[in-house]
């Protein structure tokens, strides 16, 4: 039963699913939305401009109704007057010609914005099959497309029934009037209809609007295994990033010990920690940590700095301090300015000994450690590196 439910599609698509579907050109479209944008502009044009264009329109067809003597006998010239009259009906249709590109290429920015690929325009052999012909008819979608069909065919036939009802006083008002004040509002009386009946449609596309998102984002639903497969090749599976995150480690490890030998001091716990320190007057403002660790990554620190003659200072509560409170290659604390002073005072005295010798210095007994900065509660340190 788990294992059934598992393979449903129950989950919504993620956002690498629709960054990928929408790549395909898999989009939620409402072709009532787009016909409804380009048929409110032709209605909402031909309401506005309805009485100048009936007007250019009578113009080029009394032109063409216009027959001269010249254009009788000479056949050139009555193709240059069709040639021109066919330039004078497009400039007058021009604006309204305009006005639908508008809003053709405007409307599918109302759901998903613009999308140019040419993965759509790819043959798919599969939209051949019958089979699926006949499911996608019986299907959802085919359901609501017939449901669709009828609704459009009801409201937009009635709301004609009633326009034409309504203007038919005002169709059979135009008879008496002059020839271009009939035409003129015979423009407005179109442009006011078709808008009227044009309007309804809004109702249609309030309900397909909602449902092609709908069925968009199920028909990208996925299950939960394809939503772990999707997380695993995004984040990387879990024990290649491990194995990474132990390679970088001991990477980071390998480096540390490497700056050990170039240390000028150790400072010990002496048992539980291990800090190295390094300072070059010339070249840093404060002294710098270069390796720290505990436990037996502290006694590796400690055999190193052995091998390469690096002092060896214990010192507890500036070893705790230092661990706790400083990262690799960070300058330590202002704070401990003055304990690290004296462990460098004293660094230098050795290894004037060494090159010199004389008294051999004595380590500093007490180094002062603000109480806030020596953590006496660290009980069970972790390895760094």
């Amino acid at each position: 039963m788990a294992e059934d439910s598992d393979l449903e599609r129950t989950e919504p698509p993620s956002p690498k699913r629709l960054e990928r579907a929408r790549e395909e050109g898999q989009l939620a479209r409402s072709h009532e939305l787009s016909t409804f944008a380009v048929l409110l502009a032709a209605a909402g044009g031909l309401w506005l401009m309805g009485a100048s264009l009936m007007g250019q329109l009578s113009g080029v067809v009394k032109s063409g109704l216009r027959l001269e003597r010249a254009l009788a006998f000479d056949p050139a010239l009555m193709l240059l007057r069709l040639q021109q009259q066919a330039v004078d009906a497009l400039l007058a249709l021009l604006p309204l010609f305009l006005l639908l590109l508008v809003a053709a290429l405007v409307s599918p920015l109302l759901l998903n914005g613009w999308l140019f690929t040419l993965k759509s325009l790819q043959p798919n052999f599969r939209r051949l099959n019958p089979a699926q012909g006949i499911g996608r008819v019986f299907s959802l979608r085919g359901l609501v497309e017939l449901a669709k069909a009828v609704a459009k065919t009801l409201v937009i036939g009635g709301v004609a029934a009633w326009v034409m009802w309504h203007q038919k006083e005002a169709v059979f008002s135009l008879a008496a009037q002059s020839v271009d004040s009939g035409i003129a509002h015979l423009g407005s009386l179109l442009g006011w209809s078709f808008l009227a009946i044009v309007g309804p449609m809004i109702l249609i596309v309030a309900i397909d609007v909602p449902f092609q998102l709908w069925d968009h984002g199920r028909k990208l639903r996925m299950t939960r295994e394809e939503l772990r497969q999707e997380a695993k090749e995004t984040e990387g599976d879990p024990q290649v990033k491990a194995r990474i995150r132990s390679l970088q480690r001991e990477a980071a490890r390998r480096r540390m010990m490497a700056e050990i030998p170039k240390a000028d001091v150790v400072v010990t716990n002496p048992a539980h920690y291990a800090v190295a320190l390094r300072y070059h007057g010339d070249a840093m403002r404060a002294p710098k940590v270069v390796a720290k660790g505990a436990h037996l990554l502290a006694v590796r620190i400690r055999e190193l700095a052995a091998e390469h003659r690096v002092p060896i200072l214990e010192a507890p509560p500036l070893a705790r301090a230092l661990y706790r409170h400083t990262e690799l290659g960070d300058e330590i604390p202002e704070t401990l300015y003055t304990a690290v002073a004296e462990v460098l005072a004293y660094v230098f005295q050795l290894r004037h000994y060494r090159e010199y010798g004389g008294t051999p210095p004595q380590p500093p007994r007490e180094v002062p450690v603000p109480d806030e900065l020596d953590p006496q509660d660290l009980r069970q340190p972790h390895a760094a590196g």
